[in-house]
């Protein structure tokens, strides 16, 4: 039995293309996996809080943290547990200003934490950062407003949106990383129309080849 973790970043509700991205995955892999377990965190709509300096002297404080710093990180203790009990994380992102959206770069910071995603040990050299988590796969369902976003195109030097995530996605655990794009949303046209179909088709085949990967992991 499978374990998702959803999570939706964007600041819209009913008018979200990657929120009715997200669920269309969902749903189809519901279709294929009835028993399957989603965990659902909308930090869209629920943005976990910024990082603080008392936030941080927490996390670093290890064995000596007291219950004060405990209670500081109980929220990113939980959104690592959630983390840790998926298979598969599925990703609604939108872009906002050519990267991730606040509340999820407020949710990456508060689960890429030393002795709980990462170790750090200078005797590594000059990469002391080792991920904690494996055998994940993650999923990112995007839109943005223009277009060419992808390798080679026209705006290609402007998605700081899919890299980030990409390179944050380590400490996830990530051992495989698939992304569907909306284009076109500025624009309403055609080329939008045909962009959501292009997505929204796309879906049941990557949930069927994603799903043997998850089985072959079990």
């Amino acid at each position: 039995m499978s374990h998702l973790l959803k999570i939706d970043a964007s600041a819209r509700q009913g008018r979200s293309l990657t929120r009715q991205l997200t669920d269309a995955f969902v749903a189809q892999w519901l279709y294929q996996e009835q028993d399957a377990v989603i965990t659902r965190r909308d930090v869209g709509a629920l943005p976990p809080p910024a990082v603080t300096e008392d936030w941080i002297a927490a996390a670093f404080a290890g064995t000596s943290r007291n219950s004060e710093q405990h209670d500081l990180l109980a929220l990113s203790d939980e959104l690592i547990d959630e983390v840790e009990a998926a298979d598969l994380i599925l990703i609604g992102a939108p872009m906002y200003n050519y990267g991730m959206p606040a509340a999820l770069k407020a949710w990456f910071d508060q689960i890429i934490r030393i002795d709980r995603t990462f170790s750090f040990d200078l005797a590594r050299g000059d990469k002391p950062l080792e991920p904690l988590l494996s055998n994940k796969q993650v999923v990112v369902l995007a839109s943005w407003g223009e277009f060419g976003f992808e390798a080679c195109g026209q705006n290609a030097e402007h998605n700081h949106l899919v890299p980030h995530i990409r390179t944050c996605s380590r400490y996830l655990g990530a051992e495989s990383f698939d992304f569907l794009a909306i284009e076109y949303q500025e624009f309403g046209d055609d080329r939008h129309q045909a962009s959501k179909r292009e997505a929204f088709n796309a879906i049941p085949a990557l949930v069927k080849r994603l799903q043997g990967v998850c089985a072959d992991a079990a």
